[in-house]
Order: C-alpha cells, then structure tokens, then sequence
C-alpha cells in the first residue's frame, strides 16, 4: 500500500494541524481582535439582561403585564410611521 514514508507523514499532519490550530487561535491578540467584537453583537450586554427571575404567580403575572405594555407601546410608535410611509 503506502508504506511508512506515507505513514510518517500521515502521523506529522495528525500531530502537526491540531498544534498548529492551538497556536494560531489560541493567541490573546486574536481572539480580542475577532471573537470579543463578534461576542459583543451576538449576545446583549449584562444591562439589557434580568438578572431577577420572579417565582411567584403574582410576580410572573405582572412581569408579562409589563413585557406586554411594552410591546404594545412599541407597536402604537411603529404602526403611524408605517402608515405615512
């Protein structure tokens, strides 16, 4: 078949890609200059996160309320601008 120049070759690649993608991805400077900016659009900041979960019924209830009006606020500003248009 190949013979063992094939399989030392074979074996460096096994060793040599998974090495050399450690080294390139794993260095600091790339992954502030690539990851941290696409890390920052894909998820919301911790500010536009809730950090309070309710767990009673009276307080889901209320929070939906809200999350409701709110919705329905955005909708009354949004539905005038896509009439004039």
């Amino acid at each position: 078949m190949g013979g063992p120049n094939l399989e030392v070759f074979k074996f460096s690649l096994y060793l040599f890609v998974p090495i050399a993608a450690l080294v390139h991805f794993g260095d600091p400077e790339w992954y502030r200059k690539h990851v941290v900016p696409y890390r920052d659009r894909l998820f919301p900041s911790a500010e536009r996160t809730d950090q309070y979960i309710p767990k009673e019924t009276a307080a889901i209830r209320e929070e939906l309320a809200r999350i409701k009006a709110e919705r329905l606020a955005r909708r009354a500003v949004k539905e005038p601008e896509e009439n004039n248009s």
